[in-house]
């Protein structure tokens, strides 16, 4: 990897940022070290072609907004490619230099579980419909008290989506009184709003404005906008931090630091390390309060601070306590509790509770691709009462991280997996 690097940095300079990286294996006899893929762009082109995109695609919804006026018979010019058409073209010429691969047995597993979960779970749909069915013939009355027929069927969608009994119910009954009716597509819009209020959204960090001191005045020294992440082990939270970091850099053009504070796995290190050489960001390791002072004192002609944590396991009270003594020497602008999407509703908020300690403000969930249902997220973010900040739908770095967006969530809770996309 550190001889990729190189070669990264040497080929496309300093501006370098990393697109996706995977280690491929060699075939033969002999136990030779596996390749190294790593497909990589220039930074400055990357958000030059987000912004673009962004721009054409504030024209074009400006267009749409006003008055219909005779058509054009010009030809548009042909837009300059998306960061997404870059990242596509970068990473399709990468590997068409690698070596081809054949794809093994085992790799297919994963996707056999993922078929037989996505199986299991249309069959428990399928049992409530006719558990439904089944008492509205014998008794003649709807299969949930106070729950006309016609929503017997959202209800079910619900269930099976894992959202709780007794809000899919609440959340139908408020649906059909705020239309005044049950019709399906009027319905589905209404419970879709019903859903998404339940889903606040925390937006972006609000950073002071660039100027040569950096973010706000505390006791007449700069401070620049901090931002920690908390939260158990294997959530990913050092990938998340690199996608920030580089999100904030590339996209809002902010001067930004990293700090790391996991020092009891070397490899996070070395891992945030990486990105931030490539993403050409600078990094500091600390180990106690003092340290984090120091650190952040460092920084102080920077616009941002992302800090990366050790993953603290919800039973450890040791750690978590370390964990708080750290942040207050810290004092974050904000923080931010990670949680992995595809863990179950009792360890989320069995997580949130014990993490209460450290006055987490915001959530961010992850691994949205790897979860097969949404409802748990919705009855999660109700409990704990915080607002959502960002979600991730991938391991590639600095993309797959979005600022939340309530409807789309929505959409997902509902089963409309064409959210993600």
């Amino acid at each position: 990897m550190d001889q990729a690097l190189v070669r990264v940095r040497a080929e496309i300079g300093s501006h370098a940022v990393v697109l996706h990286t995977r280690t491929v294996p060699r075939r033969g006899l002999l136990r030779r070290k596996p390749w190294v893929e790593v497909t990589a762009a220039d930074g400055r082109d990357v958000a030059r072609a987000r912004r673009k995109a962004a721009a054409e695609k504030a024209k074009s919804n400006a267009k749409q907004a006003r008055p219909t006026r005779r058509p054009s018979k010009k030809t548009p010019p042909p837009a300059e490619p998306s960061a997404g058409d870059l990242i596509r073209r970068t990473y399709a010429a990468a590997r068409s230099e690698a070596p081809k691969v054949r794809v093994e047995a085992p790799v297919a597993a994963p996707v056999d579980r993922q078929g037989s979960i996505d199986r299991e779970l249309a069959a428990v749909r399928e049992l409530v419909q006719d558990v439904a069915r089944h008492q509205r013939l014998q008794t003649g009355a709807p299969a949930v008290p106070g729950l006309p027929d016609p929503l017997i069927e959202h209800y079910t969608e619900l269930i099976g989506q894992e959202v709780a009994h007794g809000l899919a119910r609440e959340l139908l009954l408020k649906a059909s009184k705020t239309d005044g009716q049950t019709d399906p597509k009027v319905l589905h819009a209404s419970l879709r709003r019903e859903i998404a209020a339940l889903l606040p959204s925390a937006g972006e960090p609000s950073l002071a404005p660039q100027t040569p001191g950096g973010g706000d005045l505390t006791g007449g020294v700069r401070r620049p906008h901090t931002i920690a992440l908390v939260g158990p082990t294997g959530v990913g939270k050092t990938t998340t931090v690199a996608k920030l970091a580089a999100t904030l850099k590339l996209d809002r053009g902010q001067r930004v630091g990293l700090i790391t504070a996991d020092t009891y796995r070397i490899a996070a290190v070395e891992q945030l390390r990486t990105y931030a050489g490539i993403i050409g960001l600078p990094l500091e390791v600390v180990a106690n309060p003092d340290e984090m002072r120091a650190a952040l004192g460092g920084m102080s002609h920077l616009d941002a601070v992302v800090i990366d944590t050790a993953g603290r396991s919800p039973r450890s009270a040791d750690r978590l306590d370390e964990l708080a003594a750290l942040l207050a020497a810290a004092r974050p602008h904000e923080t931010h509790l990670v949680l992995a999407s595809t863990s179950s509703q009792r360890t989320l908020l069995h997580a949130a509770e014990r993490f209460a300690g450290v006055k987490t403000d915001r959530l961010i969930f992850t691994k949205l691709d790897e979860a097969v249902s949404f409802g748990v997220l919705l009855n999660v973010v109700r409990e704990i009462g915080r607002p959502l900040s960002y979600i991730t739908t991938g391991q590639e770095v600095p993309h797959q991280i979005e600022v939340c967006d309530a409807d789309r969530l929505a959409g997902l809770v509902m089963g409309d997996r064409g959210a993600l996309s």
